[in-house]
């Protein structure tokens, strides 16, 4: 048996949810932060605009500061709290602030999870609806931690249709199940590419692989992304195309995905004080 971990509770956050991918490379960062512009731009239940916040959990490459076009060190209030920066409508924070652009994080293990800690507890998050998390890729000491350390009202898994990245889409989703967390669906991003000039779609990385996972694994598929220049060229701008292109196929995609998400989250209760969780089958703790 491990020894048992205590949740943290984000004070003044409803909902967290985890934007995940077994590997890097199929999109991930891109995805969640064109969810979180998303979800800033729907009303609640209650008739007032989503709240959100977006934490890059990514501490050896984040890239929510480019994603995002926020740049130099946040703020800190009268509690000593760090103030996250805003851009297009969410409260960001990352690692990416408090580095030099090209340095690299040497960090052990203890240290990365020291600043992630620092993260859910010495931020000023509240008031959020929504907190999305950037999810490192892979299933390793920062992701196990962090979702047996935050009350997460949910994942998001990210692949492409291609196999070898559905594989490690597979292990991320266990994990999760594995620790307790819902999973709300799995997002297919670069699913097919349609030529401007004359409509034809082309399955560059595979047909309908997500779709075949989803149903193997019994998660919803929330949603089918195309792979399109205007997504890499928004992302590189730090203007996320659900913002700077809201008509787009790619960005009624997310969008879509979005208000599916926020239905799920209405249904599954907001962060309560939690009790210990002991040890999950599987994982070290």
């Amino acid at each position: 048996m491990g020894r048992p971990v205590t949740k943290v509770p984000i004070p003044g956050v409803d909902h967290i949810i985890a934007v995940a991918s077994g590997k890097g490379g199929v999109g991930k960062s891109t995805t969640a932060v064109n969810i979180a512009v998303a979800l800033a731009g729907l009303n609640s239940s209650e008739g007032h605009r989503l709240s959100v916040g977006l934490l890059d959990a990514d501490v050896y490459g984040p890239s929510i500061p480019l994603l995002m076009n926020l740049h130099g060190r946040p703020e800190t209030g009268r509690d000593r709290k760090m103030i996250p920066p805003e851009s297009w409508g969410v409260k960001c924070m990352s690692m990416g602030f408090l580095m030099e652009e090209d340095a690299p994080a040497v960090w052990r293990g203890p240290m990365v999870m020291s600043a992630l800690d620092s993260f859910m507890t010495k931020v000023s998050w509240a008031p959020l609806d929504i907190l999305v998390i950037d999810m490192p890729p892979g299933t390793g000491d920062a992701q196990i931690s962090i979702g047996q350390r935050l009350t997460l009202s949910g994942a998001v898994i990210v692949s492409t249709p291609q196999d070898v990245a559905l594989i490690d889409a597979r292990r991320g989703a266990n994990m999760f199940r594995k620790i307790k967390v819902p999973l709300l669906g799995i997002v297919e991003n670069m699913s097919h590419y349609q030529c401007p000039a004359c409509g034809h779609r082309e399955h560059i990385f595979g047909h309908e692989g997500a779709l075949r996972t989803a149903e193997t694994m019994k998660m919803d598929v929330l949603g089918q992304v195309p792979l399109q220049l205007a997504i890499r060229e928004t992302s590189d701008a730090g203007t996320p195309i659900v913002a700077h292109q809201p008509d787009s196929p790619a960005a009624q995609a997310y969008q879509h995905i979005s208000s599916l998400i926020y239905e799920k989250l209405q249904q599954i209760p907001t962060q309560l004080q939690p009790p210990l969780l002991g040890h999950a089958s599987g994982v070290v703790v």
